[in-house]
């Protein structure tokens, strides 16, 4: 009897768990399905071995020649591609950092926050890779660069968190993240500065963008994992580069103390009567 109802306990546990986690997937509908055909699209490449991976990359970068060839497809088809078969290792923290973007905009305001930064990045970096190859700074051959994968719209999802941070801890959120990402961008790499244009698209947008009034416990939890996954993406897994966000961050409390300073002014002298 005693281990009948043990039983009974923990079939009951795991049905509850599971009925929870199904509940949690159908109200982050995009987060779930965007999670789904990642992990689908990952297996069939990688079943079909590394030339049908090499081919899917090169038919779906946003890359110039595809570009001027009207293979606008690529602009969606882009952030569905993985040049590596490690999706498993950075999904979670993707989800989680797209799943509270979901809760605080809800549905449309994620796609819309997403869309900005993957296809408006793309496009600015290939306007700048143009002016780039017309005056010789670069090769041409990078006009055939591969170039997918969801990075630039992950990071503007990061920056359009901005609004939803507490006011006195927003100028260091921003320091942080522009400290982060910035000196990537010092060798002319051109997806670091698309990352740089992606994180800038978001925070403009954030403040266009519902915010989050009260920060829960799951609140929290989310925004940790999904800003370590963030800083994955705009660094790497360099430690050094936290000195340059320690140092924005720094910088821009700075300057809203100083912003914050009255100004002083000069007494004017007191005006005598004439006579």
């Amino acid at each position: 009897m005693a281990t009948t109802r043990l039983f009974d306990d923990r079939t009951g546990r795991w049905a509850g768990l599971a009925g929870r986690t199904l509940s949690c997937a159908a109200s982050l509908r995009v987060t779930s399905t965007y999670a789904v055909m990642l992990i689908a699209v990952s297996l069939t490449l990688t079943a079909m071995g590394p030339h049908a991976r090499a081919v899917a990359v090169s038919r779906m970068s946003t890359n110039l020649h595809n570009l001027a060839h009207g293979h606008v497809d690529t602009l969606i088809g882009s952030a569905l591609v993985n040049e590596g078969d490690d999706v498993f290792f950075w999904l979670p923290g993707l989800a989680c950092l797209l799943a509270l973007g979901e809760i605080i905009w809800r549905s449309t305001g994620l796609v819309v926050t997403f869309a900005v930064g993957h296809i408006g990045a793309t496009l600015i970096v290939a306007v700048m890779l143009v002016a780039a190859i017309r005056t010789g700074s670069v090769p041409s051959s990078v006009a055939l660069a591969s170039d997918v994968g969801m990075s630039y719209g992950a990071v503007c999802v990061l920056g359009a968190l901005t609004a939803s941070i507490p006011v006195h801890w927003r100028p260091v959120w921003i320091g942080w993240w522009l400290g982060v990402a910035l000196p990537a961008t010092l060798g002319a790499n051109f997806t670091a500065i698309g990352h740089v244009l992606a994180l800038l698209l978001g925070i403009g947008l954030s403040f266009r963008l519902r915010s989050i009034a009260r920060w829960t416990p799951r609140h929290k939890a989310l925004l940790v994992v999904g800003a370590a996954f963030g800083y994955l993406v705009l660094a790497g897994p360099s430690v050094t580069v936290s000195a340059w966000g320690l140092s924005g961050a720094l910088s821009a409390q700075l300057l809203r103390r100083i912003a914050r300073r009255p100004i002083l002014t000069i007494p004017s002298a007191p005006v005598r009567p004439n006579g």
